[in-house]
């Protein structure tokens, strides 16, 4: 059975330890976070931005233990861990196959446009759009991590071919996988997947310049980071048909706002930062979390 919130809480209670869970859509506010985390001695760390000001007023106050729920860490300052003396650990290789999973259901939603056939034929319509099989197509994985690799092995069953980009990894080129550096044959790619991390060197990696060495009509993906793309390069692409289509789970801000021009793309699909959620992921990753916070503030259950 699912466990939910509830189960969670009655589990610290029987601890002894107190636990505040903040209503939120996606992350809270640097000031919200100053006057919530000095009274806590542990922290499960979602996307919110852990900076040297939010962990100085932590530290300042009974923050002792931080623990970041999931793989991505770009929204925290380890410098300033290390300096303020703030243990963090993380609960890496938790989302590997349900995040390439959805890049998968993406990516073949932009071949053969079925979010788009949806729409319309639930206002009515009976559209026949035409989309591109997906065989000897060619797809380029930015990340060879534990989404990137899931995401090239699950596309060999359709006889798809993946250029991988990622200068940590140095492998062999095979039938079904090569490997090049960062923009060399974009040109050969009918697909863009983004499976990496974001930091200095990958922000704003896919912009005006590398746009122009991709595919005319390449189809994009992205279950990463929003800011790995720049979006008002990536809006001028579409507008031009430069790229035909993104499927996009991330942004650089979010929620999306009411008032971007990527909603005026009707091919496009948009996803709310939700790649990793499933019922089982969900329930394992709260687990190691737990365990940690609880090991690192030395609770015994």
């Amino acid at each position: 059975m699912l466990a939910t919130k509830d189960q969670y809480l009655s589990r610290f209670k029987d601890l002894g330890i107190e636990v505040t869970c903040p209503n939120v859509t996606q992350t809270l506010s640097e000031d919200a976070l100053i006057d919530i985390l000095p009274d806590y001695n542990g922290w499960i760390i979602g996307d919110d931005p852990v900076t040297k000001r939010v962990l100085k007023a932590g530290k300042d106050g009974n923050l002792r233990a931080l623990v970041k729920w999931g793989i991505g860490t770009d929204n925290i300052d380890f410098n300033a861990c290390d300096e303020l003396d703030l243990p963090i650990e993380n609960t890496p290789g938790m989302f590997g196959d349900e995040v390439s999973d959805i890049a998968i259901g993406y990516l073949i939603g932009l071949a053969r446009e079925t979010f788009q056939i949806d729409r319309e034929v639930r206002k009515g319509e009976w559209p026949k759009l035409r989309g591109i099989s997906l065989r000897d197509k060619n797809v380029a994985i930015v990340g060879f991590g534990d989404i990137g690799s899931g995401i090239a092995n699950k596309l060999i069953a359709f006889g798809m071919h993946s250029i991988i980009y990622d200068p940590y990894v140095n492998q062999s080129k095979n039938e079904y996988f090569s490997f090049e550096n960062w923009p060399e044959r974009l040109s050969e790619c009918d697909f863009l997947v983004f499976a990496c991390e974001l930091n200095q060197k990958t922000h704003h990696m896919l912009n005006q310049n590398t746009l122009s060495e991709c595919k005319d009509g390449v189809r994009i993906v992205n279950v990463s980071r929003g800011g790995l793309i720049n979006e008002i390069d990536l809006i001028d692409s579409l507008r031009s048909e430069k790229v035909y289509s993104a499927a996009l789970d991330v942004f650089e801000k979010e929620p999306l706002q009411n008032d971007s021009e990527l909603k005026s793309f009707d091919r496009c699909i948009f996803g709310s930062h939700n790649s990793s959620n499933t019922s089982e992921a969900v329930e394992r990753t709260n687990d190691i979390a737990i365990k940690k916070i609880l090991r690192m503030l030395a609770v015994e259950e």
